[in-house]
């Protein structure tokens, strides 16, 4: 039988902190821009991307959860 977890509503609120976002951000831009990463960039940039990726899967399963309770 599957665990359930439940997922605090505050959640769906929860995203990257701006100059965190702004990073990224600067990151893919550079990378858009045909300007070589350098690897610890492209490491960043990537951990930073999966981070946001997850964040976004809670949000949704949190939306998900409140939506059905």
């Amino acid at each position: 039988m599957p665990e359930i977890i439940e997922i605090p509503a505050e959640l769906t609120h929860f995203q990257l902190p701006q100059a965190v976002q702004n990073r990224l951000q600067f990151l893919l831009d550079h990378q858009d821009e045909g300007i070589t990463l350098s690897q610890a960039e492209r490491q960043e940039a990537e951990g930073l991307v999966e981070l946001a990726e997850f964040l976004s899967l809670l949000r949704l399963r949190s939306n998900r959860a409140t939506k059905d309770a």
